[in-house]
């Protein structure tokens, strides 16, 4: 859950931030009475696609909701084609490559959630799309006791006429960075939507490119409702798990001078700078990672490490379905800039004014909203070919200088905690030196 924390009042404000414990993260406070009060200051109990509410625990096996019980119950469904009420409840959420079903609330004020079906439409629809519904094609996201509901998801691609059978319902396929930036992150209920579409995705493309046994060759099946594969060799029967790729990510920060370096790529919007980033290398630790990623991109080398926090991250390529980002502030040792072309555009130091003015400019309610309005519009078959990164940094009509990423991304908490760090009521403190350092080398 996310909270504006420029509706809240200095006690609130405290109150709150001593019952935080996200790493290090600091309290985001704008200054009162001040153009300041424009910006989005965020502060969370976990980023976006963390906090998923049907991961919360593992059912044990002879709990009917567990995977291995709720898959015999589904086998026995789909066998007997009988779809009634039963317990469990099953629902099941479609995916169109890598896109989730999303309907429209219908609400003056636009949002999104899930298209979540029955197992009887799912099937419906599919027979009508000449698509069969089978247990080997769906996967087990999980279960809430509470519901005595099994919840699914399923890769439809294949299912050609039934995206004209679900627009009939104003359901649609939606990308997962629209879905991500349309979110109101102040909506519990729609982050936890937000992260059990996350996860989804991810396990639905990790078996897509999982198809076949790394060992010997052979095709791979799906085993314990989805959330493993086997090889199907009986002389191999080699176990395939889901894989996380891990990526640290890191503020590198210019005590003396009070600057950050910020990098951007071509792939970047115009005017956007975030931080460094990189994999991590076989035999490697995180600290190591982020010294030697810095000093590749930058030419910049990094003395003491500090953890901020970490957030799963499925809108990455489908070849890297599963990622980590691992959060960090990184302290230079040197300042002499040098880039490698190859993997940033460019990279600069920038004052921490400078950061707070792109922090102040930047729109990101209005972001939210117009994304919002865009599932909407596509939920109702009335799609504008609108960019939405064009709202992200336009104030009174005019563009910022810079801005970096949104608050769903964990760059923008490193640089905006960096930024607040040590601020209440306008009146700056002296910088604190970092606790909670992996590496003080």
């Amino acid at each position: 859950m996310l909270f504006f924390l420029s509706s809240l009042s200095t006690p609130s404000l405290i109150s709150l931030s001593k019952n935080l414990s996200l790493g290090t993260l600091t309290s985001l406070v704008p200054r009162p009475h001040s153009h300041l009060l424009s910006i989005m200051a965020i502060n969370l109990n976990s980023h976006v696609f963390a906090g998923n509410p049907i991961r919360s625990r593992t059912p044990k096996p002879t709990d009917p909701l567990s995977p291995n019980s709720a898959l015999q119950t589904l086998k026995t469904q789909l066998l007997g084609n009988t779809h009634e009420s039963s317990s469990p409840n099953f629902k099941v959420l479609p995916f169109r490559k890598g896109r989730p079903l999303a309907g429209s609330t219908g609400d003056s004020v636009p949002n999104w959630h899930l298209g979540w079906l029955s197992l009887g439409d799912c099937n419906i629809f599919l027979e009508n799309s000449e698509v069969r519904l089978s247990e080997k094609s769906m996967v087990y996201l999980g279960s809430k006791s509470e519901d005595d509901i099994v919840y699914w998801a399923i890769d439809v691609s294949d299912a050609n006429n039934l995206v004209t059978e679900l627009g009939s319902r104003q359901f649609c396929f939606v990308e997962l960075r629209t879905l991500m930036v349309a979110t109101d992150w102040a909506n519990a209920i729609a982050m936890g939507e937000l992260a059990v579409a996350g996860h989804a995705r991810a396990l639905l493309e990790w078996h897509n490119i999982s198809r076949f046994c790394g060992h010997c060759g052979e095709k791979t099946v799906p085993m314990e409702a989805g959330r493993r594969k086997q090889c199907s060799n009986a002389a191999c029967k080699k176990r395939i798990y889901p894989r996380v790729d891990p990526v640290v990510i890191m503020l590198v920060i210019d005590r003396e001078n009070d600057r950050a370096l910020l990098s951007k790529q071509s792939r970047f919007v115009p005017r956007m700078w975030s931080c460094l980033a990189g994999f991590i290398e076989p035999g490697e630790s995180l600290e190591e990672a982020v010294r030697r990623e810095t000093w590749e991109e930058t030419g910049i080398e990094v003395g003491e490490v500090v953890y901020h926090s970490s957030q799963p991250w499925p809108v990455g390529p489908n070849s890297m379905p599963c990622q980590l980002m691992i959060g960090f502030f990184a302290y230079a040792k040197s300042l002499e800039i040098n880039v490698d072309k190859e993997e940033l555009e460019d990279a600069q130091w920038h004052s921490k004014e400078d950061v707070r003015k792109a922090l102040t400019f930047a729109e990101y309610k209005k972001a939210q909203t117009t994304a919002a309005t865009k599932v909407d519009q596509m939920c109702k078959g009335v799609e504008k070919g609108q960019n939405i990164s064009t709202d992200f940094n336009v104030e009174s009509g005019e563009l910022a200088p810079m801005f970096v990423p949104g608050p769903f991304a964990i760059a923008h908490h490193l640089i905006s905690s960096w930024v607040y760090q040590g601020e209440v009521n306008g009146v700056e403190a002296q910088p604190k030196q970092p606790s909670g350092s992996l590496s003080n080398l």
